[in-house]
């Protein structure tokens, strides 16, 4: 018989248990940061309607949308009319366009859950991730976008990544900024997209985009000026001055940044050309950056045209995605070498007449708050001691024949191998004491 390549498909992962644990950890953490600021928990269909998610990410997202074919009787057709979603965002304006009268507004809510882009995979980048979304609806208040930064700090600092950067930008003064260069208006969005890929190409990379999307000559030559000046801030306000979108942009910028304040771990400042690709950002954006990783860690912004794509009538809206992978993998580093516990204490079973007693005792460790496992092999005692290090298990309670007649059983601490012989009713006590609790 042929085998079958076990390896995961291309850009997905399998997670094993302290990956997962690690994981669940951060989620934890997310959670209840993102309750801490007042946002309440969505969930929404892991697919949506092809319609629902095409012509909202901009020319290069819309290419890596992952499309599902039609099926059954349709399925010779080769046409798709479902896809996995591609963030979580474009899914929660389906959602207040469906239930907004149920809601209340603002709408603040967050969510957790996995996306798909059928993109090329490399180091922290994958077809199959989660998201960690946090958005305000409903409020036109720049309050809304200042809180967002502020509790995406704090996620990152309760995680422990201190030394991030908030960029922050908006795009009526990116739109002001073009319009100061001379580029025409039918060309924002070309620009934009090769403005935004500066980090990655260069100021010569985005001349070159530029001037093959059309842009005049003239306008990439003062454009190319700008971004290799020492002092890009002072360049880009002096050409906004005289522009009306551009100078409501970098107040909307400013006002942002004195809401924001000293965040906790970190820093906010302006960045004039940060763009963000995608096409539905109508006011302030921004991205993190942590200076341990050379790579964005959350980004969001202000999209107040996009819930009236659904419903006719446009809903102010805000919010913000942490890259949780890029996150896990900066948590992933800092606990190199560290293995988690899978559970508080190993209950051994030492003979065949003692497993229902085994069972029984980890039933009664666990109602008194203890998480336990209990060793389900077969094997002696040094097999199963092994077992509970492997695992990360701080103590293992071992109970054979004698134990049981004398009502005792023998706790040995698998750090400093200390055993100590216990009276059954002061078992639980015991072990809380050991763990420290």
């Amino acid at each position: 018989m042929a085998s079958i390549d076990a390896n995961p498909a291309s850009g997905t992962r399998d997670f094993l248990p302290d990956d997962v644990g690690r994981r669940e950890r951060a989620f934890d953490t997310i959670r209840s940061a993102f309750r801490s600021h007042g946002f309440d928990p969505l969930d929404t269909p892991a697919f949506e309607r092809l319609e629902v998610l095409t012509g909202k990410y901009g020319e290069e997202g819309d290419q890596l949308i992952f499309k599902i074919l039609r099926r059954g009787e349709h399925e010779a057709s080769g046409e798709a009319d479902l896809a996995l979603r591609y963030d979580l965002t474009v899914p929660l304006a389906r959602v207040v366009a469906r239930y907004g009268s149920q809601l209340p507004m603002p709408f603040k809510r967050y969510h957790i859950a996995p996306v798909w882009r059928a993109d090329r995979p490399g180091k922290g980048r994958y077809r199959e991730f989660f998201q960690c979304d946090l958005d305000t609806v409903g409020s036109d208040s720049l309050v809304a976008d200042a809180s967002t930064i502020v509790a995406v700090a704090d996620v990152l600092d309760r995680l422990g990544l201190s030394g991030f950067r908030v960029q922050l930008n908006s795009r009526r003064a990116l739109a002001g900024l073009i319009e100061a260069y001379g580029i025409p208006g039918e060309l924002e969005s070309d620009a934009l997209v090769a403005l935004d890929k500066l980090d990655k190409i260069g100021a010569e990379g985005v001349a070159r985009e530029l001037t093959e999307r059309g842009v005049a000559t003239d306008a990439v030559e003062h454009l190319v000026a700008d971004l290799g000046d020492d002092d890009l801030e002072g360049r880009v306000r002096e050409r906004l001055a005289g522009n009306e979108a551009g100078r409501a942009g970098l107040a909307e910028v400013d006002e942002v940044l004195t809401l924001a304040g000293k965040l906790p771990g970190g820093s906010v400042g302006y960045a004039p050309v940060l763009a963000r690709g995608l096409s539905y950002y109508t006011g302030p954006v921004f991205e993190v950056v942590h200076d341990d990783l050379a790579v964005t860690i959350a980004a969001g912004g202000r999209y107040d045209g996009l819930v009236g794509m659904f419903q006719g009538q446009d809903v102010p809206a805000t919010g913000g995605s942490l890259g949780i992978e890029r996150i896990l993998l900066l948590l992933e580093q800092a606990a190199a070498g560290q293995v988690s516990a899978g559970a508080d204490v190993l209950v051994t079973t030492m003979d065949d007449d003692g497993r229902a007693d085994a069972l029984a005792l980890a039933g009664r460790l666990r109602t008194e708050g203890l998480r336990v496992d209990l060793y389900a092999g077969r094997g002696k005692l040094g097999k199963q001691l092994k077992y509970a290090d492997r695992r990360g298990i701080p103590l293992a309670v071992i109970r054979g024949a004698d134990e049981r007649a004398a009502g005792t059983v023998a706790v040995k601490d698998l750090g400093s191998g200390e055993q100590a012989t216990v009276d059954e009713t002061a078992l639980a006590e015991h072990l809380l004491r050991a763990l420290g609790r």
